[in-house]
C-alpha cells in the first residue's frame, strides 16, 4: 500500500482523550521490527482519562507505572497485564493532564507472514483482534513504553489519506467494573477485525 510514512504531529494528540481516540480510527500503526516493516490499521480504541475516570490507571494519582500518562502527548504508554500480555496506549491531552487511548484492534496490513509467526496462528482475522494480540503480532514490548511516537522512525502512527471515510460506533469499555457510564470504546462500524461486536 502507498502511504506517507510520516508520524502524526504532536498537535494531533493535544486534545481531549476521547477526541484523540476517535480520531485514531483509520490511522496506521507502524513498527519496524527486525528490519521488516509491520503495520496495521486502527479499527478499535478505548479512551481513558485522569482522576475523574475510575477505570483509568491515573485515577489514583501519579505512580512509577503510570507516569508516562502524565507526560508528553503522543508517547507510547505500554503496560503488562495478566502476567502474559502487553497493551499499547497513546498518551493524549496536555503535559500534566493524564489521558491515554488504548489501541484495542488493528486490521493487518504489512508483514502479515511475520505477524502470524509472532502469534503462532494462521487466522488473519484473529491476528490483532485484541490489545494483547496486536502487541505480540507487532513485537511490541514494555521497553518501548515512553517512546515518542511523533519523533520515532521505528514505532509511530501515520495518516492514510487514501482510506475512505468511516462510520464510528461507540459503547462502554471492555473488561472494567467501574466507569461503565462512559461510552468510550470506539470502533469502525462493520470492520471484521474488531475484537468484539
Amino acid at each position: 500500500m502507498h502511504r506517507p510514512l510520516v508520524p502524526l504531529p504532536l498537535e494531533f494528540y493535544q486534545r481531549e482523550t476521547a477526541d484523540v481516540a476517535k480520531a485514531l480510527l483509520g490511522k496506521v500503526v507502524i513498527h519496524e521490527s527486525d528490519s521488516q516493516l509491520l503495520s496495521g490499521r486502527i479499527v478499535e480504541v478505548e479512551a481513558y482519562g485522569g482522576k475523574e475516570d475510575p477505570a483509568s490507571h491515573a485515577h489514583r494519582n501519579k505512580t512509577s507505572r503510570n507516569s508516562v500518562m502524565f507526560g508528553r502527548p503522543g508517547c507510547a504508554y505500554i503496560y503488562f497485564i495478566y502476567g502474559t500480555h502487553y497493551c499499547l496506549n497513546v498518551v493524549a491531552h496536555d503535559v500534566g493532564v493524564p489521558g491515554a487511548a488504548l489501541i484495542r484492534a488493528l486490521e493487518p496490513l504489512d508483514g502479515i507472514a511475520l505477524m502470524k509467526k509472532n502469534r503462532g496462528i494462521q487466522d488473519t482475522r484473529q491476528l490483532m483482534a485484541g490489545p494483547g494480540r496486536l502487541t505480540k503480532a507487532l513485537n511490541i514490548g514494555i521497553k518501548m513504553s515512553g517512546v515518542d511516537l511523533t519523533r520515532s522512525r521505528k514505532l509511530f502512527i501515520t495518516e492514510d489519506k487514501s482510506y475512505k471515510e468511516i462510520n464510528i460506533d461507540s459503547s462502554p469499555r471492555i473488561g472494567i467494573r467501574v466507569g461503565m457510564d462512559r461510552a468510550w470504546r470506539f470502533n469502525v462500524r462493520g470492520n471484521q477485525f474488531v475484537s468484539r461486536r
